[in-house]
């Protein structure tokens, strides 16, 4: 596996206190749970690559409320 890159972040310690929480509940550090949903994000947005954008059904171009033909 590559080696992880180091960067400084800056962030309001309101949204930290809440990360912090959040991370404790799903029994994560804050830099393990930061990693998590930014991974999210990108698969997402599909821009993991080599991977296709996976259309959500809440999202424009999904298939909530369409009929099956």
């Amino acid at each position: 596996m590559a080696p992880k890159k180091n960067f400084p972040l800056r962030i309001d310690p309101l949204l930290y206190q809440a990360l912090e929480q959040w991370a404790a509940d799903e029994f994560r550090s804050v830099n393990g749970h930061l990693e998590f949903l930014l991974r999210e994000a990108v698969r997402k947005a599909g821009r993991l690559p080599g991977k296709p954008k996976p259309s959500a059904p809440d999202e424009p171009g999904g298939t909530a409320g369409e009929a099956e033909s």
